[in-house]
């Protein structure tokens, strides 16, 4: 099967690119809203779902589509994309000295059939100062991500104190459970094809 993953995150591409599994990517434009009634991974999976259905009608049968969401999750609250500079530099403060959820949800569309997992991750910020706060979102601008962080940049290395779970899925993408699930779905086929 040929994979295609539709999302325009740098990261995901790149770890998708790490696992040696070649791939194309391409952008899917869909509508983000989701019921508000859905709570913590409930959100990112029904984001992913909707990334997916979007998509289908061109969906070849011989093709493996990956969508995903991630969401960050503070207190009973979802912390999606920064709007601008002070929404950034306000859900960072909410962050700092607390611990959140991160929340992946990657749905997986073959042939008729439409997978969805999630996974979480704890991570825990340690007190985070207004000049460190603002130091970071005037330099690296995370206007692209949810919770307006991104892990794998100067915030993780200085505020990120403790971490439970996945750090991939905190970077939007728990590419191990994604490597798996190819793997199951890529074997799948092939013993359907053999029949």
């Amino acid at each position: 099967m040929n994979i295609i993953l539709g999302s325009q995150s740098p990261r995901r591409r790149e770890l998708m690119s790490g696992i040696d599994i070649p791939y194309k990517s391409i952008v899917i434009n869909a509508d983000e809203a989701y019921p508000h009634s859905l709570q913590r991974g409930d959100i990112p999976m029904f984001i992913s779902r909707e990334k997916a259905q979007a998509y289908l009608p061109q969906l070849k049968d011989d093709e493996l589509l990956i969508t995903a969401d991630t969401i960050v999750w503070l207190e009973g609250q979802m912390l999606g994309k920064p709007k601008d500079e002070d929404d950034a530099c306000r859900m960072l403060r909410m962050l700092s000295g607390k611990t959140h959820q991160v929340y992946t949800g990657v749905t997986f569309a073959y042939k008729d059939k439409m997978e969805t997992i999630v996974d979480c991750t704890d991570v825990s910020f340690r007190h985070l100062t207004d000049d460190e706060i603002n130091y970071y979102v005037s330099h690296y601008k995370p206007f692209d991500k949810a919770g307006a962080y991104g892990v794998q940049e100067w915030i993780g290395y200085v505020g990120v104190e403790r971490m439970e779970g996945s750090y991939f899925n905190v970077m939007g993408f728990p590419i191990e459970k994604v490597y798996t699930k190819i793997n199951e779905i890529m074997r799948g086929q092939a013993g359907v094809n053999q029949r």
